[in-house]
């Protein structure tokens, strides 16, 4: 009598079950259609890669240039400092102060200059990437 009469509890839980997955798979696509093609490309650095508009100078250089002026100001404020120390004008800040600022001065100031000609560099080597991309070599072959 128990085998001939299917349980009510195993029959719904297996329906629940099938209808969950169901609901599951279905929603699942749903996320993955709409969100990867809006967020994939959208949020990767290479963003500049699909775009075609030429980017300024002041757009490649202005972060080389920003961190040699903040370097050219602390260079230029521990020279003083450190100027004010041999004078023995002041003693107790410029002490320390003066060659503090005059080598984290030097440390941007150096950064920053090595960091132009690699970015000249690059942009060549873009543009050269770019000339060679679109270049078709003339074909002898074609008849």
């Amino acid at each position: 009598m128990l085998a001939s009469t299917p349980d009510p509890m195993m029959t719904s839980s297996s329906t629940e079950n099938t209808d969950l997955g169901i609901r599951l798979c279905s929603e699942s696509k749903d996320l993955l259609t709409s969100h990867t093609g809006s967020t994939y490309y959208s949020s990767s650095r290479s963003v500049s890669i699909w775009t075609s508009a030429p980017q300024t100078a002041w757009e490649i250089y202005h972060k080389p240039i920003f961190v040699m002026s903040v370097g050219g100001a602390f260079f230029f404020l521990g020279s003083i400092m450190t100027g004010l120390y041999f004078a023995q004008i002041t003693k107790k800040t410029c002490n320390v102060l003066g060659p503090a600022f005059l080598s984290i001065g030097m440390m941007f100031l150096v950064f920053g200059l090595v960091w132009l000609p690699i970015l000249k560099e690059k942009r060549k080597q873009k543009s050269m990437s770019r000339y060679l991309r679109n270049h078709k070599p003339p074909s002898f072959f074609n008849l």
